[in-house]
C-alpha cells in the first residue's frame, strides 16, 4: 500500500504565495507521474500540474507562469510553488502518484493525498 501525505495549504490574501509538499511513503519501487490537481464544489477534479520521472512538466493554462511544480525522487515528494494566487484557485489540492510497486512488474497504480485546502481571499 501506498500513502500520500499533503501539507502547506491555508488561507492568503490575493497575489500571495503557498506552498504545498507531497510525501509519498509505503510500497514504492519508482514513480511514474506526480502531481496536483484541485477541486471546488459541484466540479469534478482538475489537473494542475504534472512532473513525469524523466524531468517534464506541464501546467494548466491558468496557472502557467504562476504555480512551479518541483520533484524529490530521492524522496518521493513533490512541492507545487503558487505565487501571485487569485481568488479563483480556492480549491481542495490533491497530491496525485502513478506508483510502480514491483520491481518484476510494470504495473502502477495512481494514488490519491487526502487533500489540502487552499483559500484566497479577495
Amino acid at each position: 500500500q501506498v500513502q500520500l501525505v499533503e501539507s502547506g495549504g491555508g488561507l492568503v490574501q490575493t497575489g500571495g504565495s503557498l506552498r504545498l509538499s507531497c510525501a509519498a511513503s509505503g510500497s514504492i519501487f519508482s514513480i511514474n507521474d506526480m502531481g496536483w490537481y484541485r477541486q471546488t464544489p459541484g466540479n469534478s477534479r482538475e489537473l494542475v500540474a504534472v512532473h513525469t520521472n524523466v524531468g517534464s512538466k506541464s501546467y494548466a493554462d491558468s496557472v502557467k507562469g504562476r504555480f512551479t511544480i518541483t520533484r524529490d525522487n530521492a524522496k518521493n515528494t513533490v512541492l507545487l510553488q503558487m505565487s501571485s494566487l487569485k481568488p479563483e484557485d480556492t480549491a481542495v489540492y490533491y497530491c496525485n502518484a502513478d506508483v510502480r510497486s514491483q520491481y518484476y512488474s510494470r504495473r502502477s497504480q495512481k494514488y490519491w493525498g487526502q487533500g489540502t485546502q487552499v483559500t484566497v481571499s479577495s
